[in-house]
Formats: structure tokens, C-alpha cells, sequence
């Protein structure tokens, strides 16, 4: 199947009563028929749902569908993205483990990794795409490498296939936050990513109306008890050690849940996730283009320009678009804040990914508790604006940025 078809028929069960949409079980318990079947349940030895904070029939349709998207093996629904990348990442590390990732993050993703240095895991930053400096970071201790297919807010742009094989040279998995793409622009397990993590907040969901994130896993990487002792009993399962153990343990006991209803919300978006991004992405292209022809003071920053010094990686690992989200400076932060508050078409949050068009000050938002060193190795600088271009005509959204701008 093609991709708009993929996501309304693959991995898509028929429902009851001939329903084509999955129910909303807005339930926290099932019951069974016997107390022999809830046993099995919790056992692991019977299908069956027993909790929705273990599992849940609206969630798995969306999981299900995510899995089929994405070219995994299994997926797992959580209550945010931020969720879903905690599980990733924990559900392999330990104290005294280390994390190789790309100083280019976005800077919740930053924060993460300085929390759970707490608990004995260090993260060590190297330049995307700096091959040198990703060979050269790499430790007996390294479990694990991440980086995001597009920094956010930087947009540069990483080579999965050649960080897949530096990873797998020394035995460890590659975890790939895919927000900023979505898989309609690269299926990054099919690139030698292990794990694919997405915000389904974002483009997957299209509307900002829910938070959730999910993570799937390819179900290639050789996992082995020597190098990843956390996995224990669960290596005998093979391809399903990572999901198995995940389900299992870590999710279900932290609680990192998806509701049954924000899962339905999601289900709904991702029908219409390639039209969406189809649009989006072109309306970006003709955004950055025009402020680039139209205006010397300010700099852009869009994979899809030639300009970009990711044009040339971003024309060889990415399909239909650059993405939709460019970033500019405006010179001062006095003019970047002075430009929002004259915008009449976007939206002034912390989100990307919705239809509607959505600009942010990184600085002092999402990238506030970041050092200096941070902020420069993301890309934030006091006078940038991050535009996550919506699916409005793009003659308008042009025109509201020419007032704004004059």
C-alpha cells in the first residue's frame, strides 16, 4: 500500500457491529468469566485486557496502526511524548550506563537527560552528523545512541543510515526521535533505526487537541544479557525482548498510560496525516523561499532551501518535503517579540504540528532551562522565531507575515 492508503486500511481491524472506527472503551478495568482467565491475563499466559494501565482495546488500534506506519514489530502508546521517550530510553539503562546523543535536541528532551543523571546515567553531546566526534565519544559504558531525523529547533538534518552503522559497529541500539519528519517524509526503522520515537501530540494527532507520544521498535537489534542485563529473562523472547520487557514491567508500573480517549483523537488525526503534511510541508517551502527573496535582514533556516547546510543530506534521506517548520532571526529579540505580537494568522504557543499555523520564541519557552552551550549547540539564538506552518493558503500566510514584518 501507498502511504495516504496505508494509514486508512493497514494494521486496521474490522470493529464490531460493522463500526469503522474503533469504540472509545473509556473504561479502567475489564471484567472476565472466570477467575482462571484474569490470572491468565496477568500472567501473560491469555490475550485479554485486565487494566488500561496495562492495556486497552482503543489504544492498541491506535498502537496497531502506528506499528503497520512505521515498519516495526510492536508499539506502545504513552500519556505524552516525553513519556514515550523516558520509556525508551529506561527500559535498557541502568546506573553507570551512558547515552551518545546530538547536542542539536530539543530542549525538553535536554532537560530529560539532565534529570535522570540523578540516577546514575550520563548523557555525552557530539555534533550531528560530526562522525569523528560520535566515533570518538564512545565508551564500554555507551548503551545507547539518539539523535532527532530534524532537530527542533535547529533543523539540521541527520544521516540515520551512516550514525545506524557507527552505532551497530559498537554493538548498540539507535533510538530516533521522529516528530519533526513523521514517517511520511522518512521511515526511519527502515533507515537502521532500532526504536522510532514520536509526540503523537504533534503531526500525528494534527489538531493540539490531546498529549501522547509513542515509541516502536523494529525488532532487529540483537539484544544480549552480558551488554543489557536490565533485559533478564525477557532475551529469550528475541525480536520482542525490548516490547515484551517494557509491557511487562517499566510502563505498566510507572504508569506512563495513554487515556482510551486521546487515543481515539489520535486514531482520527493520522488519517489525514499525509494530506496534512503534503500541504505543510509545500506551504513551508513557499514561506521560507519568499522571507529569504524578500528580505535581507532577516536569516532563514529551512532544510528545503539550498542555503541550508542540511539541503544536500535532507535530498537524500527525505520524500515529499523538507518538513514544515523554519526558523528566523530577526536581528533582536526586541523585533523577533515585536513581529509575533503583529501576526494575526498564527497562533503564539509551544507546539508544533498543528493545522493551524503556530510561532514561538525558543529562548525564553521551550529551550528556557538550557545552558548557553545549549542554546548554541541547538540552534536558539535571543532573535529567533520557530514557525510550524499550518495548512492555511500560503498567500495568506505570506501576506500576515509582510504586515507583521513592515
Amino acid at each position: 500500500m501507498n502511504f495516504n492508503t496505508k494509514l486508512l486500511h493497514d494494521g486496521v481491524k474490522k470493529e464490531p457491529n460493522g463500526a469503522t472506527f474503533p469504540p472509545i472503551f473509556q473504561s479502567s478495568a475489564f471484567a472476565q468469566e472466570s477467575a482462571e482467565d484474569l490470572a491468565g491475563i496477568f500472567e501473560n499466559k491469555k490475550m485479554g485486557y485486565c487494566y488500561t494501565r496495562v492495556a486497552n482495546p482503543t489504544v492498541s488500534s491506535f498502537e496497531e496502526r502506528i506499528t503497520k506506519l512505521e515498519g516495526g514489530i510492536g508499539s506502545v502508546a504513552c500519556a505524552s511524548g516525553m513519556a514515550a521517550l523516558s520509556m525508551a530510553l529506561l527500559n535498557i539503562l541502568e546506573a553507570g550506563d551512558e547515552i551518545i546523543s546530538s547536542a542539536s535536541l530539543y530542549g525538553g528532551s535536554i532537560d530529560l537527560f539532565r534529570d535522570i543523571e540523578a540516577f546514575g546515567i550520563k548523557t555525552k553531546y557530539v555534533k550531528n552528523n560530526d562522525w569523528e566526534e560520535i566515533e570518538a565519544a564512545f565508551n564500554e559504558r555507551t548503551k545507547v545512541v539518539f539523535a532527532e531525523t530534524i532537530g527542533n529547533p535547529c533543523l539540521d538534518v541527520t544521516d540515520v543510515d551512516r550514525l545506524a552503522k557507527i552505532a551497530h559497529s559498537h554493538g548498540v541500539p539507535l533510538i530516533i526521535d521522529n516528530t519533526t519528519a513523521t514517517p511520511y517524509l522518512i521511515r526511519v526503522l527502515d533507515h537502521g533505526a532500532d526504536i522510532v520515537v514520536n509526540s503523537s501530540s504533534k503531526y500525528i494527532n494534527g489538531s493540539s487537541n490531546s498529549i501522547s507520544g509513542v515509541l516502536t521498535d523494529s525488532g532487529h537489534f540483537k539484544w544480549t544479557k552480558e551488554r543489557y542485563p536490565v533485559l533478564g529473562e525477557y532475551i529469550k523472547y528475541g525480536p520482542f525482548a525490548y516490547i515484551s520487557k517494557m509491557r511487562s514491567g517499566l510502563y505498566r508500573n510507572i504508569g506512563t498510560c495513554l487515556s482510551p480517549f486521546n487515543a481515539y483523537l489520535n486514531v482520527l488525526g493520522l488519517e489525514t496525516l499525509g494530506l496534512r503534511m503534503d500541504k505543510q510541508c509545500s506551504n513551508a517551502l513557499k514561506l521560507a523561499s519568499w522571507l529569504q527573496e524578500t528580505y535581507s535582514d532577516i536569516q532563514v533556516n529551512y532544510p528545503g532551501l539550498e542555503s541550508s547546510n542540511w539541503h544536500t543530506i535532507a535530498n537524500t534521506i527525505l520524500k515529499n518535503g523538507y518538513g514544515a517548520i523554519l526558523t528566523i532571526r530577526t536581528g533582536s529579540k526586541k523585533r523577533a517579540f515585536e513581529i509575533m505580537n503583529k501576526l494575526t494568522i498564527p497562533y503564539i504557543l509551544s507546539n508544533i504540528g498543528d493545522t493551524k499555523t503556530l510561532v514561538v520564541h525558543p529562548s525564553s519557552t521551550i529551550s528556557l532551562h538550557s545552558t548557553q552551550k545549549e542554546l548554541e549547540d541547538a540552534g536558539v539564538y535571543d532573535d529567533l522565531i520557530r514557525i510550524s506552518v499550518g495548512i492555511e493558503d500560503v498567500e495568506d500566510i505570506i501576506e500576515d507575515f509582510r504586515n507583521a514584518i513592515s
